[in-house]
């Protein structure tokens, strides 16, 4: 993998005669790991138009972004808006996204959840100061995998310790635990990793997930070799993800099915349709 300097400048010049060279296709952790749930999901959502019709706000979705919107100012050296308990609050307040809850109870309860979530967080941060820097927040990196896509990532947080060691910072606002292994089996965090020491070659690298409704937090670092067996998985996966032919894909039925945005999509293949129908009638007869 090729060396990158560190954060490039933002200089629009730098662009200026580049806006006509094709950009080759990008994968991320969050389409990787739609595509391994489910080909007619990935299809749906990045492929077909069709799907964005079927898309429907989810409250977790908005719940989580609240709060990332939150952590990152607070984070972030040149916001001076966000940096005492009371400020986050405010900040919390004035950019709650409502979209997607079933009712105002519903809502309102999260919404208080999300109020204790920061006070715990922002206390214990103050309270115990780290003695790292906050290198990035909210950073997208991106790793070429040769001429046939990129693979990008948005990380959290990025800080950089003394020593010249690195730590991926994950935030997860539905989770209560996390363990070590959690970290290791996650595909982002390991994705993370790779395009961290892509950017930053020969600084070690740490990934910590964080459970946010608890303060829980777990930490993993990929070995030498585990990041190689990583990056030859992902040549593989990407080279399948980009040469499906989606017209020949048919839909398989999973009992998750019935609760998917883009079900009635899928409905329309007949074999799919008899097997939807199935579980419906057997969960009738239950």
């Amino acid at each position: 993998m090729r060396d990158h300097a560190p954060f490039p400048s933002s200089d629009p010049a730098i662009f200026k005669y580049n806006t006509c060279v094709p950009r080759k296709p990008t994968l991320s952790p969050t389409k990787l790991a739609t595509f391994l749930a489910c080909p007619l999901k990935y299809r749906w959502t990045y492929v077909d138009d069709r799907g964005r019709w079927y898309l429907k706000a989810k409250s977790y979705y908005s719940f989580g972004s609240t709060l990332h919107k939150v952590l990152e100012r607070f984070h972030d050296g040149g916001d001076a808006g966000v940096s005492t308990t009371d400020e986050a609050i405010v900040a919390y307040e004035e950019g709650w996204i409502e979209a997607g809850y079933s009712s105002a109870e519903e809502m309102h309860e999260a919404f208080g959840e999300g109020k204790e979530i920061l006070e715990r967080y922002v206390g214990q941060a103050l309270m115990r100061p780290s003695d790292a820097t906050v290198l990035a927040v909210e950073k997208q990196l991106r790793m070429p995998f040769g001429e046939e896509f990129d693979l990008i990532g948005r990380i959290d947080r990025i800080d950089e310790y003394p020593d010249g060691s690195l730590e991926i910072v994950d935030y997860k606002s539905g989770r209560s635990e996390v363990t070590t292994e959690d970290v290791a089996s996650d595909l982002a965090m390991g994705i993370y990793q790779l395009l961290v020491r892509d950017r930053f070659p020969g600084r070690p690298v740490a990934a910590t997930i964080v459970a946010l409704r608890t303060g829980r937090f777990a930490t993993y670092s990929l070995a030498d070799d585990q990041a190689s067996e990583l990056i030859q998985d992902l040549w593989e996966l990407g080279r399948i993800v980009l040469a499906t032919n989606w017209e020949d894909k048919q839909p398989v039925f999973k009992s998750v099915c019935p609760r998917c945005d883009f079900f009635e999509l899928c409905r329309r293949d007949e074999e799919f349709a008899v097997s939807a129908s199935s579980l419906v009638n057997d969960e009738a007869r239950l």
